[in-house]
């Protein structure tokens, strides 16, 4: 049972990234799932979440610009970051709470 997260990196402001969470080892589908990030030397805060059948929701801070989504048929978690600023510079983390299972998060840096 796992969450492994990839597609991170550096980019300038204004970019775009594209994350990736692939889970085995369990139902996807049946589970919500979260994109939580933590910024150096801040507490975690969480991004957006989306339910099995698709509903979703987004923080404020990222509403509009991130968009979350999930493809049932290949276990794969993404959150989509658009208009990227530097304040979005965190390890980004996918999780299901129902499990207690989060990934080892990647690294996003975005450069002023």
């Amino acid at each position: 049972v796992q969450l492994v997260e990839s597609g991170g990196g550096l980019v300038q402001a204004g970019g775009s990234l594209r994350l990736s969470c692939a889970a085995s080892g369990f139902t996807f589908s049946s589970y919500t799932m979260t994109w939580v990030r933590q910024a150096p030397g801040k507490g975690r805060e969480w991004v957006s979440h989306i339910n099995g059948g698709g509903s979703t929701n987004y923080a404020d801070s990222v509403k509009g610009r991130f968009t979350i989504s999930r493809d049932n048929a290949k276990n794969t978690l993404y959150l989509q970051m658009n208009s990227l600023t530097p304040e979005d510079t965190a390890v980004y983390y996918c999780e299901t709470g129902a499990l207690g299972l989060r990934g080892l998060g990647t690294q996003v840096t975005v450069s002023s």
